[in-house]
């Protein structure tokens, strides 16, 4: 199997590589966003990098008796071929794997949606494919079930959509989705490493300080990690703000202090295995009785929900406020937001797009939410 990395611009120019190197018969096995260039998330450029490959091309099938024998004796002189190497056969059972779960789940879904009409089960499928939680599909399909025997006329796949829209926003409505509060003053920032807190950071201190025009502050608790400081610590150069380390909880409170005059003071955490409830604790002895904090807890839509779940239940003790969803760019289970809005009932401030500082970040609405879900985001 011949395998390659190819990269470009824009999803066809992609495939016009695909095709110029490997041909037509070859195979998509991975496809993610890459960003090239650009200086600590400015400027960036995103790419489109996928692993493509293609098997070995076969011997051409003989036309002739004569031409059979002749390649079977060459055959039975010609030494043997090298088995393959692992990662091929690693390759090859990861694609027969796959085959058997998309045909479980594809049977899966017969069976639960055999009773919706065709146009319902196109709908809800899609929702199915983004990992919407079985019972909200199943609640959602009898909704539209309903509204579909009380209809007058043929409803149309757009008319499904539609409604199922409507559904959604109905469950959602008494939620509350807020960005950052007028009355908050401290925000802090919670969430397991590898979430993209700080650029998370850099993107709303950005806007309030170049858009907004208001007096910004960081404060960084992330004393593990020296490249996470220096992060913070160029951002704070480029938007011309202080930038305060803390090691100690006096300093914590010391901090405060000297930001007291400001509109906002963004607290960046460090990022831990908070499925573990010790680095939680580490955390309320750090913040100790402070009650004038806005906490987000941020959490990667490409994470697994049942540790995305795990880390929410740690959490709770400090009473986070609203979840921030990042790496929308990077994965299509759109539904673990709806899951997790759901399940918590608590509401999102902000989505993140990708790594552009400060552009790839987007206030959050149910409406937002929805067109997620239904496939008409844009």
């Amino acid at each position: 199997m011949n395998m390659k990395k190819i990269t470009a611009a824009s999803m066809p120019e992609v495939m016009k590589k695909v095709k110029l190197e490997l041909g037509d018969h070859a195979v998509i096995l991975n496809s993610k966003v890459v960003y090239k260039g650009g200086f600590m998330g400015l400027f960036r450029k995103k790419m489109i990098e996928v692993v493509a490959a293609i098997d070995d091309k076969p011997l051409p099938v003989a036309s002739t008796r004569k031409n059979r024998e002749r390649r079977t004796k060459e055959s039975s002189q010609s030494p043997v071929q090298p088995k393959q190497n692992a990662e091929q056969q690693l390759v090859r059972k990861e694609l027969a794997d796959l085959k058997i779960e998309l045909s479980h789940l594809k049977q899966a879904s017969s069976v639960m949606m055999n009773h919706y009409p065709e146009e319902i089960q196109l709908c809800l499928s899609k929702l199915q494919a983004i990992d919407l939680e079985n019972k909200h599909i199943k609640n959602l399909g009898d909704r539209l079930l309903e509204k579909w025997r009380t209809n007058q006329q043929q409803p149309t796949e757009s008319d499904i959509e539609d409604w199922c829209l409507q559904e959604i926003l109905k469950e959602l409505k008494e939620i509350s989705f807020e960005g950052i509060p007028e009355h908050a003053k401290m925000i802090n920032f919670v969430g397991p490493t590898g979430v993209g807190k700080t650029t998370t950071i850099a993107k709303l201190a950005a806007n309030a300080v170049l858009k907004e025009k208001k007096k910004v502050a960081f404060i960084t608790l992330d004393t593990y990690r020296i490249a996470a400081i220096e992060q913070l610590k160029t951002y704070a150069e480029l938007l011309q703000i202080p930038l305060e380390v803390i090691y100690e909880e006096k300093n914590f409170k010391t901090a405060i202090e000297k930001f007291s005059d400001y509109d906002l003071v963004f607290i960046d955490t460090a990022g831990r295995n908070y499925r573990e409830k010790r680095y939680i604790e580490e955390l309320k002895k750090m913040f100790g009785d402070e009650k004038n904090i806005f906490t987000y807890l941020v959490l990667s839509i490409s994470m697994k929900e049942q540790d995305m779940q795990k880390i929410a239940d740690n959490f709770l003790d400090m009473k986070f406020n609203q979840f921030i969803f990042t790496k929308a760019d990077e994965t299509n289970s759109y539904g673990i937001m709806y899951n997790m809005i759901c399940h918590y009932q608590t509401g999102v401030s902000y989505i993140t797009t990708g790594q552009d500082v400060p552009d790839d970040i987007r206030k959050a609405t149910p409406e937002i939410i929805a067109y997620y879900l239904v496939g008409n985001e844009e």
